[in-house]
């Protein structure tokens, strides 16, 4: 496995893209209770944290679109993994996992 300063830099993106929210998420359910729609309510709490809500929203959209067209295209059908990572472990995670995994050496 080639790993490039690029690669590693993207890896470690995700890597904190994955924890630093996740540890936010943990800490909210644990004062409020695990609960989708209370969450949804948080972000919602006044119009900035809406507006930042449903601008990921829109970019995790886009950034589906692009994978799947884009796999399409270079047939690296192991990229398709990072969209459940994006339901899982939301933006900040999938698109450095997807850049690291575009960014390895072709063959």
């Amino acid at each position: 496995m080639s790993l490039s300063p690029l690669r590693i830099a993207y890896l470690a993106l995700a890597v904190w893209g994955l924890a630093r929210p996740m540890a936010g998420y943990v800490e909210w359910a644990r004062a409020e209770g695990f609960s989708p729609a209370g969450l949804w309510a948080a972000w919602q709490a006044n119009p900035a944290t809406g507006a930042l809500a449903h601008e990921v929203l829109i970019a995790g959209t886009a950034f589906t679109l692009w994978v799947i067209a884009e796999t399409r295209v270079r047939r690296n059908w192991a990229a398709l993994w990072v969209l459940p990572g994006l339901a899982l472990g939301g933006l900040g995670f999938a698109l450095p996992l997807y850049l690291f995994l575009r960014a390895r050496p072709v063959r």
